[in-house]
């Protein structure tokens, strides 16, 4: 197979932008010492970067849609929207995501998720890593967006009741539930036994009930600040996971944030990232407006209107989703917290696959793992996207 250098670049590894050439075949980064002492080799190709940064890239675990695709609407042609999609991420640096469905009836879930199929990136678009169930099992006060009427508690067979819902497990990666719903504990339990990830939200949780959950194996927090008690300094809910000390030794808990301009204020942006930077994942939660002209949208069973970077649910001034793509988060959130850029690049590609489990495959740059990676310049606008090893997106010449 041949084996490709690329030259003139600045690779993100250990944490640090390193002047270093990556090489690549069949898919994987190479170690290029075993590849000189061990095998003689050397490389087929050379590709002039021109003093690019070369960044993992990017995984969106939390994204509802975009370009007029909607996942949470059970459609003949769901499949070419979810298509549709991975192709146009592409070009702002995703190239793996969790396609998220807000709250639904279960008919939604048994028509929707046999249709999410795990498969990997490539010229066809972004990799899909499984589906990011958010609700039915939430907070009435704090549903957001999500409609009210398709609400749902754990009754008796707490766990079999959400099997019910949904219909199956077999393609679901996340979950977001609300922690304080009785019998939660036993249905985290559950989900986590099966390599499920449980993420708390949409909730009025108090800390400890949120300590308790995490106790059980919950890992994540979806959408800090958004859809949860605000920070109250005897009792500071959910955030307080951030810094608490009841996280099970060996235990990370990762956050959420919709670092859009509009979901959080710079200010609480940098809060969370000061106190617990490590565990910081950056999320689009983009609805089917992203790419799309101001105006009417669905999200789920709902409608909603964009004004500017603004969206609401239709009539209200509820925020619901977003429509910032991944690169520009990225953008925003090394603005607004002054953070390194290697701190920005990592917030929306290791963290996300340290998550997920995944980060000896993806979310690095690290031998052996994936070939996923983006040529950015400086300012961290993408170039041009990679998946295994190829190129399957490069904004055109003029743009260079």
């Amino acid at each position: 197979a041949p084996i490709v250098q690329f030259t003139n670049c600045r690779i993100l590894r250990g944490h640090q932008l390193q002047r270093e050439d990556l090489w690549v075949r069949e898919g994987k980064i190479l170690n290029p010492e075993k590849l000189f002492f061990d095998e003689k080799g050397s490389a087929d190709i050379q590709l002039d970067c021109k003093d690019s940064i070369i960044a993992p890239g990017f995984i969106d675990v939390q994204i509802n849609g975009g370009f007029g695709v909607d996942f949470s609407l059970a459609t003949d042609d769901f499949k070419s929207g979810i298509d549709l999609v991975s192709q146009k991420i592409l070009s702002h640096g995703v190239t793996s995501f969790c396609p998220t469905l807000v709250t639904s009836p279960p008919s939604v879930y048994h028509q929707v998720l046999p249709q999410i199929g795990i498969r990997n990136g490539g010229a066809h678009g972004a990799g899909i890593l499984g589906a990011h169930l958010e609700g039915p099992f939430i907070s009435k006060e704090k549903k957001g967006a999500h409609p009210e009427h398709c609400l749902r508690t754990f009754e008796a067979g707490a766990f079999q009741d959400l099997l019910a819902t949904y219909g199956s497990l077999d393609c679901v990666r996340i979950v977001t539930l609300a922690p304080e719903m009785k019998r939660s504990s036993e249905v985290i339990r559950e989900l986590t036994k099966r390599g499920i990830c449980v993420s708390l939200g949409h909730s009025v949780a108090n800390l400890s009930q949120a300590e308790v959950a995490v106790q059980h194996g919950a890992t994540f927090i979806t959408h800090l600040f958004n859809a949860m008690l605000p920070f109250h300094h005897r009792d500071p809910g959910i955030v307080g996971l951030l810094t608490s000390d009841k996280i099970p030794a060996g235990r990370r808990v990762f956050y959420g944030m919709i670092s859009d301009g509009i979901h959080t204020n710079p200010a609480a942006l940098r809060i969370a990232h000061r106190a617990h930077p490590k565990g910081l994942v950056l999320v689009t939660d983009a609805i089917a407006g992203m790419g799309l002209a101001p105006g009417r949208h669905t999200l789920g069973q709902q409608v909603v209107e964009i004004d500017g970077l603004n969206t609401y649910i239709a009539g209200t001034k509820t925020l619901s989703g977003s429509v910032a793509t991944m690169d520009t988060c990225v953008r925003h959130f090394q603005e607004a917290t002054g953070c390194s850029v290697e701190t920005a690049l990592e917030a929306a590609s290791l963290h996300p696959a340290q998550l997920l489990g995944i980060e000896h495959k993806k979310g690095t740059l690290n031998y052996d793992s994936d070939a996923d990676f983006l040529m950015m310049n400086d300012e961290l606008y993408v170039r041009a996207t990679y998946i295994a090893g190829e190129e399957v997106w490069r904004q055109d010449a003029l743009g260079m």
